[in-house]
């Protein structure tokens, strides 16, 4: 069973639709126990990062977050849920997030002919093997909301790269752990093509 973390953030029920089409299960919950179960772990996201972590907090989601990471369970982030990997976000103030990996969450700094969100279909680059877009094509548009992107000390994480004004990383891989900036649940094939691969992961 997929557990989609819910923390009063994101559209829940779109991600679980698209795990649906590509015939999995999937279950929205904030219950640690069920998370901690579960064989897979989502951990989608939109809004504030602090608000998010908060909420994380309030829950009593972040111990079963790690807890899946450590143990090596399958786990994907969406949106948010990669900008909270890191160790801090600089979104209304420096907040500190789950601290997985080292690095930062800033703002785009562009041209002002470039439009803060960065909102819309936009292309994936692909930096390392074995990732759940290893079936995509090099170039393959994904869709996109977002006004933040990470930045990894550690380049050896990144799975792929996209676009807008420069060079920004668009996913992360570790493992059994995948994140992405985009959302898999609003790129169509593309996207279901990394659900589907992110169910058949062990």
């Amino acid at each position: 069973m997929i557990a989609i973390i819910d923390y009063d953030m994101g559209n829940l029920r779109s991600v679980q639709k698209a795990f649906e089409r590509v015939g999995a299960e999937a279950k929205i919950t904030r219950d640690p126990e069920v998370i901690r179960v579960a064989s897979h772990v989502v951990l989608p996201g939109v809004g504030a990062f602090a608000n998010c972590m908060a909420n994380l907090k309030k829950y009593k989601l972040i111990d079963p977050i790690k807890e899946t990471i450590d143990q090596k369970k399958p786990f994907l982030g969406i949106c948010l849920g990669l900008q909270l990997l890191f160790q801090e976000g600089e979104e209304f103030g420096t907040h500190e997030g789950l601290g997985i990996f080292p690095g930062k969450v800033i703002r785009f700094k562009l041209p002002k002919k470039l439009k803060v969100p960065h909102m819309g279909w936009n292309r994936i680059h692909k930096s390392k093997k074995g990732t759940l877009v290893e079936e995509l094509e090099d170039g393959t548009y994904t869709y996109f909301v977002h006004s933040y992107h990470v930045v990894p000390e550690d380049n050896g994480l990144i799975a792929t790269t996209t676009h807008y004004g420069k060079m920004f990383v668009s996913s992360i891989a570790k493992g059994n752990l995948f994140a992405c900036q985009f959302h898999p649940e609003k790129s169509q094939t593309a996207g279901l093509k990394i659900l589907k691969a992110f169910t058949i992961k062990n």
